[in-house]
């Protein structure tokens, strides 16, 4: 029996799609339950697509994956997947230590040695907290009074995990392309006066300073999402008049757009981070691809006019495919794998 947290949003319709279609034993339970472990008393597994946006994620849902994995349970996603999870910092660490292709990063603990650095480096940079998606918390710095502008304030006031005119200004932008309702930019608006419950969980970002590379020359990203072994991928062009890609909902789908040493890239990093599910960012800086940052969870709107996908041997399977099947394809028992 497959446990999937009553979720609305994300992978969770999916999952509960699939598995009614083909009569996966399957039950909704409420991971926020005091009496959740006795809810799973009859299952194998867990399936929880959590998010950075909700509060009470934030507050508990790696706690509970950890634990439920270390008891014996299948959970998706699992430790190796997910603990880098909206970490812009430890994916800095993780991805350096592998010996991946990535970007230029720096970090830092004490405002002396940020402004040491930035006085000497070269500009422009980028600034990042370590947490945010969508190309949120996100700023092309140009000089070096403007980072040091930066660091003062990483070690004074700090900053706000939601940015409210910056993220107003990309809901109006949205908007006007059509992307979202006129609801969900009201929504947006009033954020501007209530912040949300997530950001006054996290609290303000303070102690640390987080600059990548600027790679420029390149007027799109490549999203690369590996399952198991089996990979499809979207090309994002940046905002108009930005150099942000992410979030910006210009998404082509061709094959052709896609080299396969991306592709082959991709598959041979999430080999070497063990994970059931990984996305990558990859900008090119002359010619090579580099990534820019990881993540586990994807929006699935972005991804339904995929063309196809690759195996990991690199051959290409047309159409239409459901990747939500391919997660609930690694939570299956072998007692139902025999009898399907």
């Amino acid at each position: 029996m497959i446990a999937i947290h009553n979720g609305k949003d994300g992978f969770h319709p999916e999952w509960v799609k699939y598995s009614k279609e083909n009569n996966i034993p399957h039950k909704i339970v409420d991971c926020y339950s005091n009496n959740l472990i006795q809810q799973l008393e009859d299952c194998h597994a867990l399936m929880w697509h959590f998010s950075q946006n909700n509060p009470k994620d934030i507050l508990i849902s790696k706690q509970i994956l950890f634990s439920l994995q270390q008891s014996g349970m299948k959970v998706f996603p699992d430790f190796n997947t997910m603990w880098h999870f909206d970490d812009k910092l430890g994916q800095k660490y993780l991805l350096e230590s592998l010996k991946l292709p990535f970007v230029q990063s720096y970090a830092f603990y004490t405002a002396e040695t940020a402004i040491s650095w930035a006085e000497k480096t070269t500009y422009p940079k980028v600034f990042k907290l370590r947490g945010g998606a969508g190309s949120t918390n996100v700023r092309l710095v140009e000089n070096k009074k403007s980072a040091i502008y930066i660091i003062n304030t990483a070690f004074g006031p700090g900053f706000s995990n939601y940015d409210r005119l910056g993220s107003f200004k990309e809901s109006w932008r949205l908007y006007k392309l059509s992307k979202i309702s006129i609801i969900t930019l009201l929504k947006s608006a009033l954020r501007m006066i209530i912040q949300p419950k997530f950001s006054e969980i996290m609290g303000m970002e303070r102690g640390y300073v987080y600059f990548q590379d600027y790679i420029p020359g390149n007027d799109s990203d490549i999203r690369v999402v590996v399952i198991a072994d089996k990979a499809f991928a979207i090309k994002r062009l940046v905002r108009k008049g930005d150099f942000r890609a992410s979030g910006s909902g210009h998404i082509l789908y061709e094959k052709a757009l896609f080299d396969e040493v991306i592709i082959k890239l991709a598959f041979n990093a999430s080999q070497k981070l063990k994970s059931q599910c990984i996305a990558f960012d990859f900008v090119y800086q002359d010619g090579n691809p580099l990534i820019i940052e990881i993540s586990y969870g994807f929006a699935p709107h972005g991804y339904r006019e995929c063309v196809g996908y690759w195996d990991s041997d690199m051959n290409w399977f047309e159409g239409k495919f459901d990747p939500y099947s391919w997660m609930l394809d690694l939570m299956l028992d072998e007692k139902y794998i025999d009898t399907k």
